[in-house]
């Protein structure tokens, strides 16, 4: 049967298949001749007439800037946007990926309406098909974060989706998931009309004109050299799509991009012999890897192979989008999963063989913010083929953020800043996204990792932890410890389990916690990011006053847990900070926050060299040693006194352990359990460690991972930045208000909004969940963004959570929001508000009854399950 077609496919064909966009096209006027010269300045240069470089200049021009300029190096739409399949889905695994499809849903539903220009925009609605439980399992997760968000959905039985769409087969599909206000839209004709829009709002656009560098000075945009001469300004956005690399590294200041073009392939089809309805659903067969669509009557199908083709790795691109060689040997897979799903198609003429490049970014993410290096330098690219998806709601935020200072959602899931110069090797993005484009379509259970570009930044204990039976995950490019396989078990085995329930390392984590617990163990945590900042005077706490929220003014060797805040009051770090000398302080960051923080402290640090901000990431080994039995490892290895009367809580000192001096002795552990973190001289890690492991042996003492040390913050209460706390989180609504001190005797930043927050009351509020008629063992675990109940009505959804292995009991944390049944506006959240719900957690559309606690339990249900709990008045601090 595929030979057949692949013989009717290769005859020459005079039709031009896919509809060539012209500039006399509707719309076109908008952009201007080539000829005419450029302006000498402006406020934004946008560098992309796409449909990212459409809708930044869009929704720039609708926010009130007018000083605008787009350049385009070819025609309008005439990149990636011009070879989308036009598919518009809301349903993502990001709450903030399925609100800006939401949005852009509804922005190119009234577009037509706006400007005139007919934008093809089709209401078909989506079906999302599943060959198995487990992608079942996956559908209803989504289906439930979507209805919360006002996202109409449902799963559907296979016979309901032969009801919806007649030709497909179904016989081997278990369900699926119907999301009835999905779209199909012309995407360059999408592009045009906000082109369109933003030229009648003043925006100047230019195509045939090319970008040869932005012009840097002091760290700030100043203009850009075009093949027609230079425009001053003072903002310019990279939305230069497959584009975006070369162009980031053009720059007199290099701007790191991480994105790399594939092949993508679709085919077109001739009208059926009676037309395919228009309004006619999307098919998403994720199992078989296509996508299936109406198109003129006919159908449109592509999807994300095995084995992608990526290209331009050395650099070398075109002007405009061509077709790039038909490979039907490539696409057979793809065609032979569509004819299972749509047997009839063997009867259809196949017109053509699309073939485009799509970019695709290193974690499945597009890539959106400002540079770190370069003030004034945003970029909105690498959407891994969402690009039409993403275009409205992602250039509403990117113009927000140039506005306001700061986007209307947080969107650090999505920001440059995520990303470090570290992975824009060209060898790394090559392989990366030959791993990412089928993870596309791939089933993602919880937990799974990457498996390419690995071991990119390791500790000097890596090969040794590693022949203990480590097992690794990556976090900004570093390994760090999962949890550690005994010698008696199988590796291969527990490698390859993927599950939504419980995992196959449930009993090793929990070996790991109750050594924790009852004795001792050692965490390698190097990958955590650490700076130092110095000064002659007394500048370094200075400015440390005014960017952090805590009183910094403590005694040397005191340890301050602080957040670094913005103008709204919200977490843009969450660190530990200790004061090593009057004119010296050692920062200790997450992980991914290496670059991020970096900026955020340079953009406030004044240009003294009396003030020096230096990263030591790399120059210290980080070893956390948790349990009641650290203090007598470490008192044995440095033949000090460690216990509370000469080693208090939260304090630092400089000391010898073994032989190596130099390590930075801190009393604490990140989890609540008592120990001590480690920071030790790279050159004398494998020396500590090995002491630390040999002294510990009569204590029992075991490596473990970053999954005990999960489960043990959770159960405490203990919130993370990236996961719990975020840029719209302020300290008040997550229970810090002992780590800020409003009167310490100067400004810093946030206070006003935080005074404001204390005299008005808070409208959400993290809180402590513990399920309770959850099966561990039977029934789905919660993982992650579960939508909350209070009394019947969502109120929010969880942040992070675990098993908690003392309580014998799932944990979530998640935010409690009040809204009201009338209007639905938010109120102020209580703690009475908080005690007096009943609450559930829904987990892939079956509801968990859950206590709510705003406060950590101790030993609540250690010994035995009770049902009975205590109340939160009748527990102590955190």
């Amino acid at each position: 049967m595929f030979y057949r077609l692949l013989s009717v496919v290769r005859r020459p064909r005079s039709s031009q298949g896919w509809q060539k966009w012209s500039s006399a096209r509707s719309g076109a006027s908008a952009a201007k001749a080539h000829s005419v010269a450029l302006p000498a300045q402006a406020q934004v240069v946008i560098c992309g007439g796409g449909i990212m470089g459409t809708s930044v200049a869009y929704h720039l021009s609708k926010m009130g800037w007018k000083d605008i300029v787009l350049l385009e190096q070819g025609r309008l739409a005439a990149g990636s946007t011009r070879f989308c399949a036009g598919i518009l889905s809301t349903a993502r695994h990001l709450t903030i990926e399925q609100k800006m499809a939401d949005y852009s849903n509804k922005l190119y539903h009234q577009l037509e309406q706006e400007t005139g220009i007919h934008t093809g925009y089709i209401r078909t609605g989506s079906i999302f098909l599943a060959q198995t439980q487990d992608r079942l399992i996956s559908l209803k997760r989504i289906n439930s974060r979507l209805n919360v968000i006002g996202i109409p959905s449902e799963i559907i039985s296979p016979k309901k989706v032969a009801e919806l769409h007649p030709l497909l087969n179904v016989h081997d599909l278990v369900g699926a998931m119907h999301v009835p206000e999905d779209a199909v839209v012309s995407s360059a004709d999408v592009a045009l009309a906000l082109a369109s829009a933003a030229s009648q709002n003043g925006v100047q656009i230019y195509d045939r004109t090319s970008i040869l560098h932005v012009m840097v000075r002091k760290g700030q945009v100043t203009g850009v050299e075009t093949d027609k001469g230079q425009i001053q300004c003072h903002y310019f956005v990279n939305c230069a799509g497959q584009w975006a690399y070369e162009l980031g590294l053009s720059n007199e200041e290099p701007v790191s991009i991480p994105l790399h073009a594939c092949e993508h392939f679709y085919l077109l089809t001739r009208p059926w012999e009676t037309p395919l309805q228009s309004n006619a659903p999307t098919i998403v067969d994720a199992d078989g890897r296509i996508y299936i669509r109406n198109w003129q009557g006919g159908i449109l199908s592509g999807g994300f192979e095995k084995n992608p083709k990526p290209i331009f790795t050395e650099g070398k691109n075109q002007l405009e989008i061509q077709n790039l060689q038909e490979d039907w040997d490539h696409f057979e897979p793809l065609l032979s999963s569509l004819l299972r799903r749509m047997p009839e198609l063997e009867t259809l003429e196949i017109m053509k063989l699309v073939n485009c490049p799509e970019t695709f970014t290193p974690d499945m993410r597009c890539i959106m913010g400002e540079s770190p290096s370069v003030r004034g330098y945003f970029v909105l690219v690498g959407m891994n083929s969402a690009g039409l998806s993403f275009g409205g709601g992602a250039g509403r935020y990117l113009a927000e953020w140039m506005v306001h200072g700061y986007p209307s959602e947080s969107v650090w899931e999505l920001d440059l800043k995520r990303f470090g110069a570290l992975q824009s090797s060209r060898t790394f993005l090559r392989h990366r996204v030959m791993e990412v484009m089928p993870l596309l379509y791939d089933l993602k259970v919880p937990r799974w990792d990457f498996q390419t570009g690995r071991q990119l930044r390791t500790s000097p204990l890596y090969d040794r932890l590693d022949a203990q039976g480590a097992r690794w995950m990556e976090k900004h490019g570093f390994e760090r410890p999962k949890y550690f396989v005994p010698p008696d078990k199988d590796l291969l085995a527990l490698e390859q389990s993927k599950t939504f329930y419980k995992p196959d390392w449930f009993e090793i984590v929990e070996s790991e916690v109750k050594c924790c617990k009852e004795a001792v163990c050692v965490i390698d945590m190097s990958s955590f990011t650490k700076f130092e900042i110095t000064s002659t005077g007394d500048q370094a706490l200075e400015i440390l006053q005014y960017l952090f929220s805590n009183d910094l003014d403590v005694p040397v060797g005191h340890i301050v847990h602080t957040g670094m805040l913005n103008e709204g009051g919200g977490y843009e770090n969450d660190c530990s900070i200790a004061r090593l000398s009057k004119r010296s302080f050692f920062m200790i960051s997450p992980t991914d926050q290496q670059v991020h923080c970096w900026a955020w402290l340079k953009k406030y640090m004044p240009e003294d060299s009396n003030l020096i901000l230096e990263d030591v990431t790399w120059k210290y080994t980080a070893l956390n040693l948790i349990g009641p039995r650290a203090v007598d490892v470490l008192s044995e290895l440095s033949y000090a006194p460690m216990t509370p009367d000469h080693f208090p809580s939260l304090f630092c000192k400089e000391m010898s352990v073994g032989y190596a001096n130099g390590i930075r002795v801190m009393s604490m552990t990140h989890t609540g359990e008592p120990g001590f973190m480690l920071y030790i001289p790279i050159e004398y890690a494998l020396h500590v460690y090995n002491e630390v492991m040999s002294v510990g042996q009569k204590y029992g003492i075991r490596n473990a991972g970053y999954y005990a040390l999960r489960s043990l913050r959770i159960e405490k209460f203990f919130a993370f930045w990236g996961q719990d706390l975020n840029t719209l989180t302020t300290p008040l609504e997550c229970g810090r208000e002992s780590r800020v001190k409003l009167d310490k005797g100067m400004d810093f930043i946030g206070r006003d909004a935080l005074l404001q927050q204390k005299q008005n009351g808070v409208y959400k509020r993290l809180t402590m969940f513990i399920l309770d008629d959850h099966d561990t063992d039977l029934d789905l675990w919660p993982w992650w963004g579960e939508p909350i109940y209070r009394n019947g009505q969502y109120v929010g959804k969880t942040t992070s959570s675990a098993y908690g292995y003392t309580l014998e009991r799932h944990v979530c944390l998640g935010f409690v929001h009040n809204f009201s049944e009338d209007t639905g506006e938010e109120q102020v959240v209580t703690a009475d508000f908080i005690n007096r719900g009943e609450y559930e957690i829904d987990i892939a559309g079956h509801r968990f009854q859950a206590k709510a606690k705003l406060y950590p339990v101790t030993s609540l249900f250690t010994h035995k399950r009770r049902k009975d709990d205590v109340e939160l008045s009748d527990l102590h601090g955190k």
